[in-house]
C-alpha cells in the first residue's frame, strides 16, 4: 500500500511523549476513510493511550492493556482537531 505522509508532530516533555502521524492511503476495507494514522501518548516508557488503524485491525484504541474498536469520525473531529498538548 502506497502511503503519503501528510502530517507528523512529536512533542517530548520530560518523561512524556505525544506523537501523531497521518498518511493518505487508498481507501480499503480497513481504511474506508483513506487515512492511515497513529496517535500515542507515552509516559515513562509506557503507552498511556493510543489510537491507530494498524493493518487488518481497523480503527481501534489502546488504553493501558485494553484494546477496543472505536468510530473514526475524520481528521477535523476529535483526536486530530487541535495541536498536541500535555
Amino acid at each position: 500500500m502506497k502511503a503519503d505522509l501528510i502530517y507528523h508532530e512529536k512533542r517530548i516533555e520530560g518523561n512524556e511523549v505525544v506523537e501523531i502521524k497521518i498518511w493518505s492511503v487508498s481507501k480499503s476495507q480497513d481504511k474506508p476513510h483513506g487515512y492511515k494514522y497513529s496517535l500515542v501518548h507515552i509516559r515513562e516508557g509506557k503507552r498511556i493511550v493510543g489510537y491507530d488503524n494498524a493493518e487488518g485491525k481497523g480503527d481501534h484504541r489502546h488504553y493501558g492493556d485494553i484494546e477496543e474498536s472505536y468510530r473514526f469520525e475524520g481528521l477535523d473531529k476529535g483526536l486530530f482537531r487541535s495541536k498536541l498538548c500535555f
